[in-house]
């Protein structure tokens, strides 16, 4: 089919123009993951509304562990392909909390181990003072024959 007036050529051609412009149009067409993570998100999607409407949305999204999976799985790729147009990689986080915690134990430990005054510090602190008393019978020992 021909583009036969100047009129429909010249905004076929702005058309294509305003395609090639747009970053997030070259992207999809370029990146084969992105495409891949859309048509998963689709399909995830797809399945999960057909178990829906078998069921009823309350019954489908509360009890079928199905459903979920699906709903779940859309997710993550609806979450990769955000991340595939943005062209950034989220970052993951560094956690130095587990090595932070592991050396400030270790410290106390060994502090603890090495001092018997901040030993009995700790334990007075935690069990209460240590109570001093002493001994006194009340019975009588028995006569030695």
């Amino acid at each position: 089919m021909a583009i036969k007036t100047k009129a429909a050529k010249k905004g076929a051609v702005s058309a294509g123009q305003a395609v090639r412009d747009n970053e997030y149009l070259q992207r999809l067409i370029e990146d084969a993951a992105l495409r891949d993570n859309l048509r998963d998100a689709y399909e995830s999607a797809r399945k999960a509304y057909g178990r829906i409407n078998g069921k009823g949305p309350a019954k489908a999204l509360f009890d079928d562990k199905k459903t979920q999976k699906e709903l779940q799985n859309a997710a993550v790729s609806l979450r990769a392909a955000a991340e595939g147009l943005s062209g950034k990689k989220r970052k993951k986080k560094k956690r130095r909390g587990g090595k932070l915690l592991i050396l400030l134990v270790g410290g106390t430990v060994a502090a603890l181990f090495a001092s018997e005054d901040l030993r009995k510090k700790v334990l007075d602190l935690v069990f209460g003072a240590e109570e001093e008393f002493e001994y006194t019978a009340t019975t009588t020992p028995p006569p030695s024959v």
